[in-house]
């Protein structure tokens, strides 16, 4: 008997691999598993996405309106950041209304690079840019601003929609994302 056991534990050590079947199953099985995971992944990516978006646009607003508070309730990007006086083109109110968020200010609205007697405010928000639209997929446009200076909304929406990752109304203080998904309700 134990000649017969010995044969038996030769032809198993000697049997290699898996054979077709098992190959097979192993295969439908992970491809069964993928089905299930993938889809989820998705939907995680795109809830995280408008968590961050949420995020994003509560902090600069909130920067918004207390930039509104300490400069007698003007809006940042409505005066120029070199000499206070009233933005008159969307190119030089979006300089203004980055640099008036990210610098150190003074009551008329004037920038700094440091903090001085007069420039005491801000900067409202720190690392020199604002937080990036995660819509938009060019980086350099997901940090930029559109900015509309009409006092009208349709007319501002309509100048304001483009491919920047923000967009701003500085006669009234609305902020908004600005990409072609329907993230223009937050």
């Amino acid at each position: 008997m134990n000649a017969t056991c010995q044969k038996r534990i030769r032809t198993v050590k000697s049997r290699d691999g898996f054979t077709l079947i098992e190959m097979l199953i192993v295969i439908i099985i992970l491809g069964i598993l993928a089905m299930v995971i993938i889809p989820q992944v998705t939907v995680s990516t795109e809830d995280a996405k408008v968590s961050t978006l949420k995020t994003n646009l509560t902090g600069i607003r909130s920067a918004i309106e207390l930039y509104y508070a300490q400069h007698n309730m003007t809006y940042p990007g409505t005066v120029l950041e070199t000499d206070g006086v009233t933005a008159t083109t969307a190119l030089t109110a979006e300089q203004a209304f980055t640099k008036q968020l990210t610098q150190f200010t003074d009551a008329k609205g004037i920038v700094s690079g440091t903090k001085t007697a007069t420039a005491i405010y801000g900067p409202y928000i720190k690392g020199g840019a604002l937080a990036g639209n995660p819509f938009v997929t060019d980086p350099a446009l997901a940090i930029q601003v559109a900015i509309a200076l009409t006092t009208d909304v349709t007319t501002a929406r309509a100048v304001i929609v483009g491919g920047k990752g923000w967009a701003y109304w500085p006669p009234v203080g609305i902020f908004f994302a600005n990409d072609a998904a329907a993230h223009l309700s937050y």
